[in-house]
């Protein structure tokens, strides 16, 4: 429908003034209209007239159209167009274009590292991933989901250093005897002991930087026999049943490909060593990117003692991904704090690889916090970890009575996580949440239980008018923001901001129920059309809280 009006105004202005010009269309207040335009404005400037009188012409032109009720001027030449009830009933009933169709996007996220403490940034990431990909394979485009995780690298050597004191030696049985369930929270006490005497204990340093590299020679030799090597392979397939074990929790859609850091690792080196020097400068024993020459900070590709860097790991990352799938747009969420990074990165793959770097698209999300704004670092040891999350969260349901609904859990964490504009930090409240008041998923989820409820109620009854009427006030305003929905997830999916849905959805609950106070449903004279309206705004919030990967129930 905007289209179309788009099409209608155009077409007017090219009969009255003979000139072709892009129509604007913006939402306005209800009490003003259902769409703005500054056409007028734009005609004015080439015609050299007077932009009321150009806007003047046009509505008098529009007024004939069958879309349109009336076409008021406002301000120094704006139009406030108003449009039917037929054409607004026609628009809440659109569904979001494909506006992706044909495209191939890769969506990589969640990015949590083996041998480390999984924690709640990789669960910010997790959702705010999960929902772009929904969106972008709503919009029609073949969506790859991908996730790339640190099996190498010091964070490693530091984890393993710590086990094998903890176990006295490369004990594999003593390792396999404890417990499983437990084995998580014990993995990342191993992980902050290594990091304390990395940073702490020169010594304990040295010790550590020979087994990171005894680590990189586990791979290079394809070892699974050695007992280091049993050790490693054995924590590192627990780390990824940990990290299967939260997807399954939070009912996000499966990974189409892991990709762990020891698959990048040797094709990023290489690169890198091909394009020296060149692309990258020998300094130090070290191998950089000038990233200074570009208005960036310069980074460490190949470090001293000739091992690949993250920064040469992303390398490799970008180039398996670019040639594995060559896609039309390659989309990265990462933690804000590595923009920059990421940015010397994209620009060093530029030099070499423009179609890769360019395709290519980086997120960021800030940090979460719990309430009262405390950061939490896995380095310090006082990591707030995704499954403390999910506690939290469940504590929350237990005291309002959710306790046994883990849709209603799951409601609250993943809106709570994407209600937010991407970018900014996140203040996790527990208890508000769960709330089922407020801009709250269980909120929504209790919207929609509502509607199906009338539904249900009216199944029964006897539908005295099946006939469209005039539509009322309550009525029009409801139609009215119903017929926004294609709009706003088009909009989020353009802009890969999810925040957009959540806005509009609550929005929506908040217009149904003023709707559903002020107007009779079941028993009206115009039963029929009232219920058709209560099944469209169900159909919506289950179709917007869907896209959110958030479940709809019929009833709470």
């Amino acid at each position: 429908m905007r289209e179309m009006l788009r099409k209608v105004i155009a077409e007017a202005a090219k009969e009255l003034f003979d000139i072709d010009v892009d129509v604007s269309l913006e939402r306005t207040d209800e009490q003003f209209g259902d769409f703005a335009c500054n056409i007028a404005m734009q005609l004015a400037g080439k015609l050299k007239g007077n932009p009321r009188d150009i806007a003047q012409q046009l509505a008098e032109k529009l007024a004939s159209s069958e879309a349109i009720s009336t076409a008021d001027l406002a301000g120094p030449g704006f139009l406030n167009i108003t449009l039917t009830d037929e054409a607004l009933l026609e628009m809440s009933q659109a569904q979001p274009e494909s506006i992706l169709n044909g495209q191939k996007i890769l969506v990589e996220y969640s990015d949590p590292n083996p041998f480390k403490p999984l924690h709640a940034g990789h669960l910010y990431t997790t959702l705010v991933g999960d929902v772009i990909a929904r969106l972008v394979e709503n919009a029609g485009a073949e969506t790859i989901r991908l996730n790339f995780g640190g099996d190498v690298g010091m964070h490693v050597g530091k984890t393993m250093w710590a086990v094998i004191k903890e176990l006295g030696g490369e004990d594999v049985e003593k390792l396999k005897a404890l417990p499983t369930d437990t084995l998580g929270l014990w993995m990342g006490q191993r992980y902050v002991e290594g990091n304390n005497a990395f940073d702490d204990d020169e010594a304990a340093n040295a010790e550590i930087r020979e087994v990171n590299k005894h680590v990189y020679q586990v791979h290079a030799d394809g070892d699974c026999e050695s007992s280091f090597a049993q050790i490693y392979w054995y924590l590192r397939d627990q780390s990824y049943e940990f990290f299967k074990q939260l997807y399954e929790e939070l009912q996000v859609k499966s990974f189409d490909r892991f990709i762990p850091e020891s698959e990048v690792a040797a094709p990023g080196l290489k690169a890198v060593q091909e394009h020296t020097p060149g692309v990258f400068q020998e300094s130090d024993g070290a191998v950089v990117f000038n990233g200074d020459a570009h208005g960036l900070h310069t980074r460490v590709f190949i470090n001293n003692e000739g091992l690949p860097t993250y920064e040469a790991k992303d390398v490799g990352l970008s180039l398996t991904k670019w040639n594995d799938y060559h896609p039309d747009r390659s989309i990265i969420i990462t933690a804000t704090e590595q923009k920059q990074y990421m940015q010397v990165v994209i620009k060093a793959i530029e030099q070499f690889e423009p179609d890769a770097a360019h395709a290519t698209t980086h997120l960021t999300h800030g940090v979460v916090k719990l309430t009262g704004g405390v950061k939490m670092s896995s380095r310090k040891g006082n990591i707030l970890s995704a499954f403390d999350i999910l506690e939290a969260a469940r504590a929350a349901g237990k005291q309002s009575g959710q306790a046994e609904n883990e849709e209603v859990v799951l409601a609250g964490i993943k809106y709570a996580f994407v209600k937010s504009r991407l970018g900014g930090d996140i203040i996790y409240d527990p208890n508000e949440s769960i709330a089922t008041e407020g801009n709250s998923g269980p909120y929504l989820q209790y919207a929609h239980a509502r509607a199906r409820s009338i539904l249900r109620k009216a199944e029964d009854a006897v539908q005295k008018n099946t006939d469209t009427p005039d539509l009322n006030p309550a009525e029009r305003t409801l139609v009215r923001k119903l017929g926004e929905y294609a709009e706003v997830v088009e909009q989020a999916t353009a802009e890969l901001a999810p925040h957009i849905i959540c806005t509009y959805l609550y929005e929506l609950a908040q217009t149904f129920n003023r709707f559903y106070e002020q107007t009779k449903v079941i028993g009206s004279d115009n039963e029929a059309f009232r219920l058709h309206l209560v099944d469209n705004y169900a159909s919506t919030l289950k179709n917007g809280l869907e896209l959110l990967g958030i479940h709809a129930p019929e009833q709470m």
